[in-house]
């Protein structure tokens, strides 16, 4: 998900917005955001909803936002049921700007997989859907001259697994973590796209179980190295550790190594490599009302007594009904130094289960999940100014 793409659309195109309502810009430390576009409207949708879990990538000088999870009938506490896509959004160049292309469809509904942008196309691996999570891997690519998308079939993963972690260097995929069925994961997996019939190649697992967590490739400064951030790992009581913890795995030496934690245990947010030695991290879960919510629902499940259930279930619902966002920071780590600093505040509502990918000098956030259950239409971009 890092990537720079070939002959990148030039950020002039989408700072000329042809969105009059959203317009709006501000400015962190080093990145200047703004919204860039909004998703249409699912069919039979009065407005746009937005998706948590989606195929993001770019391929081919299009955005693609693919798939994912809402819920168009309410609130999951209000007996709303999450619904899966398939719609594809293709954006591109306009000579306005940035600009709805079409939609198109992938082979299967899904959400909560794990996709990175490469020079082959956008790979998406597992997920979920309606009948539970899955093992398939796609290559989609955008056919210019057809105007549609194209989707291929890639080996496999060895276990069917959602809300794991994926990154890319050159024509190699790496996997790491997720949620299978009964545990989290520690694998670690790779797959050379230009020697497919190899299949995916087991490395050595992950120091911990994790999902949730941002999985980066960058330079150390001695070696190229890809760095496992933060994430949580749910437990048989139903109560989630969450981490703070970071880790490095030296691609020569083959082994990882623990580096300085995050500030703060941090999930579900996203990340990019820049430069020649920096990492940038926007927003994230700090989980204190998601540990609140997982409390009160193991609490619900262990009360006999159907009167004091249903008022912890009330006051689950005020939780959720009353989550106050995930973290706004951007939070900057130096890999030749081993240190991390905040780099200032973003100005908007900053999802969680989505995905960070590089275009041009430009860092795009698709949708994703704003609140518990509260998915956002916006896609935000932010222009990188001077990175270390």
């Amino acid at each position: 998900m890092h990537h720079l793409i070939k002959n990148p659309i030039p950020f002039l195109f989408l700072m000329m917005l042809p969105y009059t309502n959203i317009a709006q810009k501000a400015t962190s430390n080093c990145i200047e955001w703004q919204v860039a576009a909004i998703l249409p409207p699912q069919k039979n949708d009065a407005k746009a909803l937005g998706v948590a879990g989606a195929l993001i990538g770019v391929t081919n000088q299009v955005l693609l936002v693919g798939g994912g999870a809402n819920f168009p009938e309410g609130m999951p506490w209000h007996g709303g049921k999450k619904k899966y896509h398939d719609l594809v959004y293709v954006f591109g160049a306009t000579g306005k700007g940035m600009g709805f292309l079409k939609s198109c469809t992938l082979p299967f509904h899904t959400a909560y997989g794990a996709s990175t942008s490469t020079p082959q196309g956008v790979v998406y691996a597992g997920g979920e859907n309606e009948q539970g999570t899955s093992n398939r891997v796609l290559l989609v690519q955008w056919n210019d001259a057809a105007q549609t998308i194209v989707v291929n079939e890639l080996p496999p993963l060895p276990l069917a697994v959602s809300n794991l972690s994926i990154t890319s260097d050159e024509h190699t995929i790496y996997v790491a973590g997720g949620e299978i069925t009964d545990r989290v994961s520690a694998q670690f997996l790779s797959l050379d796209l230009d020697q497919l019939s190899s299949g995916w190649k087991t490395l050595p697992q992950l120091p911990k179980p994790v999902s949730h967590a941002i999985l980066v490739v960058q330079s150390s400064g001695n070696a190229k190295n890809i760095f496992l951030i933060g994430g949580r790992k749910k437990n048989q009581n139903g109560i989630s550790d969450l981490y703070a913890s970071v880790y490095a795995y030296d691609l020569e030496k083959q082994q990882w190594q623990e580096k300085k934690n995050l500030p703060y245990a941090l999930s579900a947010g996203t990340g990019v490599a820049t430069g020649l030695a920096c990492i940038l991290l926007f927003g994230g879960d700090k989980g204190e009302t998601f540990h609140r919510t997982e409390t009160l629902i193991a609490a619900i499940n262990a009360e006999k007594d159907d009167v004091k259930k249903a008022a912890l279930n009330q006051q689950k619902i005020g939780v959720q009904a009353n989550h106050p966002g995930f973290s706004n920071e951007l939070l900057q780590y130096n890999t030749s130094t081993n240190e991390w600093n905040r780099a200032g505040a973003i100005p908007f509502d900053v999802p969680v289960t989505t995905a960070a990918v590089m275009w041009g000098n430009g860092v795009i956030i698709p949708s994703g999940e704003v609140k518990a259950g509260i998915r956002t239409p916006e896609i935000l971009i932010g222009r990188l100014n001077s990175t270390k």
